[in-house]
């Protein structure tokens, strides 16, 4: 079985580039950082977190591109996807990514503002329903909450 489920903020705007073809399709690239759970307390240079690239395909990739923007928390489920190619030097670099099955907010609107998140405009307000399509990953939170979840 191959599952992963990461919760952090993304890191900057999702890139997002469309596929060539009949059928264009989207494809969003952004780097989440999660905080390690058991950061080294003996050193102060020590790194507390890790920087996971996600790929999102189809919709979930017009889903990033419309909502994600630097310092959204969100928690993103999906499978470890790894690669190679030849650079422009003729070296060949490996990569290992996660592609994202299922995406969702991780807090409220009004607790990624205070934490130095950046929504955009298009954010759904209150009045407006959340986005319909089947497994865009929108999680409606109520606005008002503003506890953490319990394993932060």
């Amino acid at each position: 079985m191959n599952k992963v489920i990461l919760m952090g903020r993304l890191t900057r705007d999702p890139d997002v580039r469309y596929s060539q073809g009949e059928t264009a399709s989207c494809v969003a690239r952004y780097t989440l950082a999660v905080d390690r759970r058991f950061a080294r307390r003996d050193s102060q240079d020590a790194q507390t977190a890790d920087f996971i690239q996600i790929v999102a395909f189809g919709k979930a990739g017009e889903f990033a591109e419309k909502y994600f923007r630097k310092g959204t928390k969100v928690i993103v489920t999906g499978r470890i996807q790894t690669g190679s190619y030849t650079n422009k030097d003729g070296v060949k670099v490996y990569t290992t990514d996660v592609v994202a099955e299922d995406q969702e907010f991780a807090e409220s609107k009004n607790s990624s503002a205070s934490n130095g998140g950046n929504f955009g405009s298009e954010m759904p307000s209150n009045n407006e329903p959340a986005p319909s399509a089947a497994g865009d990953g929108f999680m409606n939170i109520p606005e008002g909450i503003d506890e953490e979840l319990p394993f932060n």
